[in-house]
């Protein structure tokens, strides 16, 4: 039998039989990488979890059965407003893109003031990253590779997407964090009809496959995702970290625009845009975050 009972300073939550209290805490659902709410990637976030374990945070994300979840943090770095721990199902990242807008978004409307009006830094695991201001839009400076050259064995990325060799254009490692290896086709239409065959993935935690779309559209490259994630396969709707990673290879190479839209999602039913630029020496990554459920979590 629990019982509730109330901090009068911040919180109110239940008692457990073992004399723990469970707080309640700040939580938003947000969406991200879209205008438009249920067609972009979906991103819980946890705000105030000062207090939560690891352990509890895992097992929360693993709950929420999201892409990610994020817990929002003060800082420990004096630089940083903010410090997020990001979680997928079945591990813990150091980094990953739309949990960094999406983290921002939700921080900001939850009252959050940063030193500087137009740019944020948030504290990660791969370390500070900046988040600013890109009009009604938030963007992020794409963190330095881990990995990067072109992938030694394209012909295993070429089994594991159920096509033939020739079809790839490049290979690339595109590791910020997730450990992506991306793939580029001649077309956004190929893109669109790959069918991958997840058990010859192998070695290959993550790809991510982009091709360009026919000049005129909105946006520039189409791209989607396959990860495995835990013990599933599955493909992610809209992946900042993987598009961050493929305009760090696109721009200098020559191959996009330094300011271009990706397009995500589509094959899923979903409408996601990838805002990407070059600017300042650094490739920004932006996107329009919608807000979907706000209310409290028992943690």
């Amino acid at each position: 039998m629990a019982r509730t009972t109330c901090d009068a300073a911040i919180s109110c939550g239940d008692q457990t039989s073992d004399g723990t209290i469970d707080t309640m805490r700040t939580f938003s659902q947000v969406d991200v990488f879209t205008d438009e709410f249920m067609k972009g990637n979906a991103l819980a976030v946890v705000h105030d979890a000062e207090g939560l374990t690891t352990e509890q945070m895992a097992a929360f994300a693993n709950w929420t059965n999201l892409a990610e979840t994020t817990f929002l943090l003060p800082p420990s770095d004096p630089a940083a407003d903010y410090r997020v721990r990001i979680f997928t199902v079945s591990r813990e990242l150091p980094f990953a893109g739309h949990p960094t807008l999406g983290s921002a978004h939700a921080w900001l409307t939850a009252g959050g003031t940063p030193r500087d009006p137009d740019r944020l830094a948030q504290e990660c695991g791969a370390g500070l990253v900046e988040v600013r201001r890109d009009g009604s839009r938030l963007a992020f400076a794409a963190p330095p590779l881990l990995r990067g050259g072109p992938v030694g064995n394209p012909e295993a990325l070429a089994a594991a997407l159920g096509i033939a060799p020739d079809e790839i254009v490049g290979t690339q490692w595109a590791d910020n964090g997730p450990g992506w290896a991306a793939v580029l086709l001649r077309s956004a239409e190929a893109v669109l009809a790959l069918r991958p065959d997840y058990q010859r993935f192998g070695e290959f935690t993550g790809i991510g496959a982009v091709g360009p779309h026919p000049e005129g559209g909105d946006a520039a490259f189409e791209v989607r995702a396959f990860v495995f994630e835990g013990s599933r396969y599955e493909e992610d709707p809209v992946t900042g970290s993987l598009n961050a990673a493929i305009a760090q290879w696109l721009i200098p190479a020559g191959i996009a625009r330094e300011q271009y839209v990706a397009a995500q999602g589509t094959a899923l039913g979903r409408r996601g845009r990838i805002h990407l630029s070059q600017a300042d020496g650094e490739i920004w990554v932006g996107g329009s975050t919608v807000a979907g459920i706000t209310g409290w979590v028992t943690l």
